[in-house]
Formats: structure tokens, sequence, C-alpha cells
């Protein structure tokens, strides 16, 4: 299984604590080494970094934990290959442009016998399950918002379908964000925690590492942070029920509608069909 791990914060934050435990799953304390990246929104710009050597052992990685690259919205994965040869072009997390705006896609599962048609405007450069998803995604809500939507509930709602359709195929939690909200979906493994004043002293699981957040932030600071499993093991994470969608603003859960993708919810369709 492949390492998620997203922020989503209500003022630039950076996120060197959380990725030194993050970073350690990668070859250290767990065996994903099949390459890794980070991607951070800076205004309308996105800083990514890709690797597709062990994070553990990355000189990239370690450059990425001690640069104080402050963002509203963050996302980063540790690859464990089963579609794909490990290469540059098949590290996450993804990147495309859509409606004027990057998009950043990050997934962990595996997708069989998936084959969608897509209209060409978005193709996949590598050859993961995980990017011809992201590519389907940004298809289908392209030919369904030409122009756009700023309608939050009506891009949850689209996404939702989408999470179901495809998810049909396989194991699909991933993280995506356009630099305003992250969405982020659990198929099977995904928590969430939000940190505000009064801030904890946190520990790290996978590496012997303490901060006092009380010192590094100011009072109206709220960060929220994702991840497949909890990366400190003196706080009390939240797991997200598997078959929901959530969405993050300002750095807490934004109380959407129906966020359940269970199959009841639509009917089942051939991706090839669409």
């Amino acid at each position: 299984m492949c390492q998620l791990l997203g922020m989503n914060c209500n003022v630039p934050t950076d996120i060197c604590f959380s990725f030194a435990g993050f970073r350690a799953r990668g070859g250290l304390t767990d065996h994903h080494r099949d390459g890794w990246g980070i991607a951070f929104f800076e205004g309308a710009g996105v800083r990514a970094f890709l690797d597709p050597n062990p994070s553990a052992d990355s000189p990239v990685a370690e450059l990425v934990r001690h640069y104080p690259i402050h963002s509203l919205n963050v996302i980063a994965h540790i690859r464990k290959a089963t579609q794909g040869d490990v290469g540059l072009e098949n590290t996450h997390p993804f990147q495309r442009e859509l409606w004027g705006r990057y998009w950043i896609f990050a997934h962990n599962g595996n997708l069989k016998g998936f084959a969608p048609a897509l209209s060409g405007r978005f193709q996949p450069v590598g050859t993961t399950d995980s990017e011809l998803a992201f590519c389907c995604i940004l298809d289908r809500l392209a030919q369904r918002f030409p122009r756009g939507t700023h309608d939050t509930a009506e891009l949850h709602a689209a996404l939702r379908e989408l999470a179901l359709e495809i998810g049909g195929l396989g194991e699909f939690n991933f993280l995506l964000s356009d630099g305003d909200r992250l969405f982020a979906h659990c198929s099977s493994r995904l928590c969430y925690i939000v940190r505000k004043a009064p801030f904890p002293v946190a520990h790290l699981a996978d590496e012997d590492v303490t901060v006092d957040f009380n010192q590094v932030t100011t009072p109206r600071d709220r960060v929220a942070v994702i991840a497949t499993t909890p990366l400190t093991d003196n706080e009390a994470w939240t797991q997200i029920p598997p078959g929901n969608l959530f969405a993050f603003h300002d750095g807490e859960p934004v109380a959407m509608a129906k966020t359940r993708t269970v199959a009841q919810d639509y009917p089942r369709r051939n991706m090839s069909d669409a």
C-alpha cells in the first residue's frame, strides 16, 4: 500500500514536521521504496519535487525536510509500485491544468481493468492506473463544466460520482487539490487531524521527533493533516469512514451534503462507455 500525506491550512504553513515522519515510511519504517513526491501550492503556482528513489535515502527528501516552504495546500506520496515501472514519469503526485489553474493528484490503491475513454485533452505520460484515473477525472470535469464551476457542492457531487465509478474497479484512496480546497477520498484507509489552539506537543510515530506547536504558531492558525495512517503517536486522529469523500478548506473538513460513495447512490457504469 502506498502512503498519502496532505495538508490544508487557513494560513500558509510548512510541513517539515509531518514530512519528517512521512519520509521515513519510504524504506526505513516501511517497505515503500519505489519513489516519492511532494507538491506545494504557492499562489497560482506549484512547487513540486519528485524522485523515483526511496524517500528515506533521498537527498531531495532531505532538502524538503529542512526547507520551510509555506503553503495552504500540500500533497505528498510514497510509492509502492503495483502498475507501471519505477521511474520519474510514474512518480506521484501528478500535475495538470484545468480551468486556468493547476490540479494535483496522488492515489493509493490498484484499479484493475481500468480503461476509460478519454477525449484527448488529458493524456497520461506514464503507465500507472493512478495517472490514468487523474486524467479521467479532469476529462470528465472539463466535459461537465466546460467553463468551470465555483460551486463547491456541485464540484463535490461530481467528484463523488467519479470516485464511486472509478472505485468500483479497485482500491481508490486519493488526494486531489486545485489550490483552494483539498479533497480526500477514502476507499480503505485514510485519517486526519485538525490542529488549532491550544496546540499540542506532538511526537512522531516514525521518528523520535517532538514539536510544541504553540512555539511555532499563532492562536488563529488551523491546520488539517491527512495521512494513510497516523503520523503521531500521542494525538487523536480521526479515521475517514471508507466510502467517503471529504473536502478540506481553511484547515478543517467542510460539511457537505451526502459524502458516502456507496453503490446504491449511483448506477454502475462501464468506464469505457463514458
